[in-house]
């Protein structure tokens, strides 16, 4: 029964991603999402409803249109499989409970931040602004933060960010934090509550460097000075710290700081 219901779940987020996919293309195009039918990107033909399904449709077609055959991105399946993946594991973590279907719901915009970042390098504010709303109102739910700590860490999360952009502005005479960073922060922070959404800082930093020299030793080509989006990193971040947050924190506070 239990596999059963996680090949539900996964069937559901297959579904809802490939949703996300539309979101993730039309969105920064200001393009409505909530209705019409899909066109392939490339020759903007309208697709048919069996070209939409989940996985089995970019498979069948191996990675192309059906009509002018140019390559489909791979971020298609790849959202899909991100989304029925989060879901399943949210799942057998949580179980049915309100908390599943808030970090469903948080994950679900985090997949879409991500994904818009990388290819335009904006946040949409419609995501960040409902997601500090949403945040705030999780907050009362069984289990929540509570309004007072959701609202401290809105606060501290976009707070810490606006500070680092004024500083690093004043120092370095040019942009060092856009807005859109700065209201994901407090869109975190008020899902996350403000120790958390620092532990998120210090990780979305870790994995940055990584993968930035990761990235500039696979590729020579790679210029130095080249703006990686922060976006993704805080959104990876999110997840680890949401997740395990507090055994990160309670090891710290045990092993190095060496409290009991």
């Amino acid at each position: 029964m239990n596999t059963l219901i996680l090949i539900w779940i996964g069937a559901v987020g297959l579904a809802i991603g490939s949703f996300l996919n539309v979101v993730i293309y039309r969105l920064p195009l200001k393009k409505r999402f909530g209705l019409g039918r899909s066109i392939c990107p490339k020759c903007g033909t309208q697709l048919r409803w069996y070209h939409n399904i989940p996985l089995a449709s970019w498979a069948a077609l191996r990675g192309k249109c059906a009509f002018c055959r140019q390559p489909i991105s791979w971020r298609y399946p790849l959202v899909e499989l991100m989304t029925a993946g989060a879901y399943v594991y949210f799942w057998a973590y949580l179980g049915f409970s309100p908390m599943f279907f808030v970090w469903a719901a948080l994950v679900s915009a985090l997949i879409v931040i991500i994904f818009v970042d990388l290819d335009h390098q904006i946040i949409p504010d419609s995501i960040t602004l409902s997601g500090m709303a949403a945040g705030l109102a999780a907050s009362f739910l069984p289990n929540g933060l509570g309004i007072v700590q959701s609202l401290i860490g809105l606060v501290v999360g976009g707070g810490s960010l606006y500070l680092i952009a004024v500083l690093g502005e004043a120092l370095f005479r040019k942009e060092a934090m856009g807005g859109g960073d700065i209201k994901m922060a407090a869109m975190l922070g008020a899902f996350l509550g403000w120790q958390k959404v620092l532990l998120v800082f210090l990780a979305a930093a870790v994995i940055g460097l990584v993968v930035g020299v990761i990235a500039m030793l696979i590729s020579s080509k790679m210029r130095r000075d080249r703006m990686i989006p922060f976006g993704p990193y805080l959104a990876v971040a999110a997840v680890i710290s949401g997740l395990y947050g507090d055994r990160i924190i309670g090891f710290y506070l045990t092993r190095i700081v060496g409290l009991n």
